[in-house]
């Protein structure tokens, strides 16, 4: 008996021993789990503190309450950028064929009933304004006033495919806790296109789409970034999704095929895509390694038929087109946002609002500083004197913060010789050059988006 009992008491000592363990590995789960959340915690703030501090000291952009939350006001300086951004998409998409088109910023409810958006995205649309007995919602995205412009004018084979492009602001109601800098916004204007084709056309319009993202990587210095491609759940269709499984499994194929083809970075993830068609969402990694989704492209076989648009096919019959939605610079809140983290607030020569300063030793030199301004200016290069009565060693320390490209000392022995002695951000002293040498590099290097 004595033996019996001992035996159950290491049985119960056991098992206590064991819950403890439990017990302490679940502590410790816990602790991990609540160190993440901070980690997390710490890693928002420090994203959101990086995009405001920057936007803040270089006077790119500002929030105002009387304005509103998660309304961005661009100064000048976030302006300039924003035209630098446009003149790239503009030249890159007429270069490919793209039209330029504009659409109101409103729209009424029948439309958006039409394209399904009502109610579906209901939650992230403005409330709605009544005026002459029709409600009128602000436009949270552009594609339903494209569609109306494809149907405006009937539509052969030989005119597709068809290149819509546009800079459209749109409007969402984030909530409050999401607003996230220039991250999460209210106001956006977005780098809008919509390509209308056939089937045949389908395989090559989507790689040209691809090579587009490939290219402005290169542009921006963007290293690491992967396609995450979103595919539907069978099972949904009718409730998330549209029912229509051929066409969904013929769209699925085709964007798998083009994303193999290319050998492009993808995964592929299930019960994620549009509620009209597959979509890939592109995530970018900044160069201190934060993560980003930057843009999204989507196929869409759905809106065609809701807004009856057709194309007449070579044999005069009606034909519904395949439509690509594209945003490859994202909107300018968002990738401005992911720029001035991904540089650090040293933006590249071209996209910098100020490429250069003249930084005049002396007053003495002011005359030389002016033509030296007027002939950067001939050659549309954003130069500011800086005119402060200032010891040298202040003015170069201050326009380093200011994170400028260039600056042009200028004293009596470049006036002399009718030189300049330049100093380059972040590497110092480059030496004294002719200004016909410098106008040369300097427009070379913003004509090759250095």
């Amino acid at each position: 008996q004595r033996h019996t009992e001992t035996h159950r008491d290491t049985q119960r000592h056991t098992e206590t021993h064991r819950d403890t363990q439990r017990h302490t590995e679940t502590h410790r789960d816990t602790q991990r789990h609540t160190e993440t959340h901070r980690d997390t915690q710490r890693h928002t703030e420090t994203h959101r503190d990086t995009q405001r501090q920057i936007g803040k000291d270089l006077e790119i952009f500002t929030f105002d309450d009387e304005v509103g939350p998660g309304l961005p006001l661009w100064l000048p300086k976030g302006a300039a950028i924003i035209e630098k951004l446009e003149e790239l998409a503009k030249e890159t998409e007429k270069s490919q064929g793209y039209k330029r088109v504009k659409s109101p910023h409103l729209a009424k409810e029948a439309m958006y009933l039409r394209s399904g958006h009502l109610p579906l995205y209901a939650e992230s649309m403005f409330p709605p304004m009544e005026m002459d007995g029709n409600k009128y919602y602000l436009k949270p995205m552009n594609c339903p006033h494209h569609h109306k412009i494809f149907g405006a004018t009937p539509k052969s084979y030989r005119d597709l495919p068809l290149r819509l492009a546009e800079y459209g602001t749109c409007y969402r109601y984030e909530q409050s806790g999401e607003l996230f800098g220039l991250m999460r916004v209210r106001s956006l204007q977005m780098n809008d296109a919509h390509i209308y084709c056939t089937r045949a056309q389908f395989e090559a319009e989507f790689m040209k789409v691809n090579d587009l993202y490939v290219k402005y990587f290169k542009i921006f210095g963007i290293d690491k970034y992967v396609m995450r491609f979103s595919t539907h759940d069978p099972s949904r269709l009718g409730e998330k999704y549209i029912n229509n499984p051929e066409l969904w499994k013929e769209t699925e194929d085709m964007v798998r095929s083009v994303l193999v083809k290319t050998g492009l970075n993808f995964i592929e993830v299930a019960d994620e895509a549009a509620f009209y068609g597959p979509k890939i969402d592109i995530q970018i990694w900044s160069a201190i390694g934060r993560e980003f989704t930057i843009a999204t492209n989507q196929v869409d076989f759905a809106q065609a038929e809701r807004f009856d648009l057709y194309f007449t096919n070579e044999n005069n019959e009606k034909e519904r087109p395949l439509i690509i939605h594209r945003a490859p610079l994202s909107t300018h809140e968002r990738f401005i946002g992911f720029l001035l983290e991904h540089y650090a607030g040293k933006l590249p020569v071209w996209l910098s609002p100020e490429q250069v300063y003249i930084l005049p030793i002396s007053d003495k030199f002011m005359n030389y500083a002016h033509e030296v301004k007027s002939l950067l200016e001939q050659s549309d290069i954003e130069v500011v004197i800086d005119e402060r009565p200032e010891k040298i060693g202040r003015k170069i320390r201050d326009t380093e913060l200011k994170r400028i490209p260039y600056m042009l000392v200028l004293g009596e022995k470049e006036q002399e010789e009718r030189k300049v002695s330049v100093r380059r951000q972040g590497q110092g002293d480059q030496g004294s050059v002719t200004l016909e040498q410098f106008i040369s590099q300097i427009t070379t290097e913003i004509k090759e988006y250095k």
